[in-house]
């Protein structure tokens, strides 16, 4: 119990320290969620802290509430994890982590960019669909719409979200009900498709996220072929290099030989 306290009480005077000393010289860390920032209630979340520096001790606010004293390090980086399980409708909210020095001083560092976690269904789920239909070409433009069915009269921000990515791809204000998400499609933007809204305030209720689009992307004929042109000529080109290369060193070891006394 005693060694416990001390803890508790070294950590209170190192973060008040380091509130009240720091100077802003350590790297500020970088907050990131797994397996994404906008999950579903009762569900599981694991918020990880980084940063460069070492031999340091983390803490995790929300709201500028400290949630959980400083976890031990990995054995390879600077990192530490803190996992959420259970998520309900309350644990929802802007997230920021901070480190500080064990060893004197106990410097604090910048806290992190605000990591925004959505815990969804609160709100009634939305439509999503596209003005394009079926598959959609590499190059082109997409536009994405989104439709909210419940009239709110506080500030709300849409989101699309992509299955695989652990955090929004775009974020837009709507002035009514709809928003449209557009962009010019690449390759890699083949893949399932959803959206949802929440309230830009606390208490961040958000909706549920709308059923999935799947949207497919073709490659416009040449354009793979070229590229697998282009390779070809780079490998080409290293294997020229390579070849001269090794042709220079034979020519020195063949003419080292001939120069030594023993050579023929």
């Amino acid at each position: 119990m005693i060694p416990k306290l001390l803890s508790l009480l070294c950590f209170r005077l190192c973060v008040g320290q380091g509130d009240t000393g720091g100077d802003g010289s350590l790297p500020k860390p970088s907050l990131s969620a797994w397996p994404s920032s906008v999950v579903p209630a009762n569900s599981n979340v694991t918020l990880r802290c980084w940063t460069p520096a070492r031999g340091v001790s983390f803490v995790l606010r929300k709201g500028g509430i400290i949630l959980e004293s400083p976890k031990p390090l990995d054995s390879t980086e600077g990192a530490a994890k803190f996992h959420l399980n259970n998520l309900k409708v309350r644990n929802a909210g802007e997230y920021t982590c901070e480190y500080y020095r064990k060893a004197s001083p106990h410097i604090l560092s910048q806290h992190s960019d605000a990591l925004l976690l959505l815990v969804t269904g609160h709100l009634s789920k939305p439509f999503l669909q596209t003005y394009q239909r079926g598959t959609v070409t590499a190059g082109g433009r997409v536009t994405l719409q989104c439709q909210k069915r419940d009239q709110l009269f506080v500030p709300i921000m849409f989101a699309l979200l992509k299955a695989g990515t652990s955090s929004p791809i775009q974020l837009r204000s709507p002035e009514g009900k709809e928003i449209d998400f557009s962009g010019d499609v690449t390759a890699g933007d083949a893949g399932n498709y959803s959206c949802m809204y929440y309230q830009t305030k606390s208490p961040f209720w958000a909706s549920e996220p709308s059923d999935q689009l799947e949207m497919l992307v073709t490659v416009p004929p040449g354009t793979t072929s070229s590229n697998y042109t282009l390779s070809n000529f780079i490998q080409l080109g290293l294997a020229a290099i390579i070849v001269v290369i090794m042709g220079a060193f034979l020519m020195e070891a063949w003419y080292s030989r001939k120069l030594s006394p023993g050579g023929s």
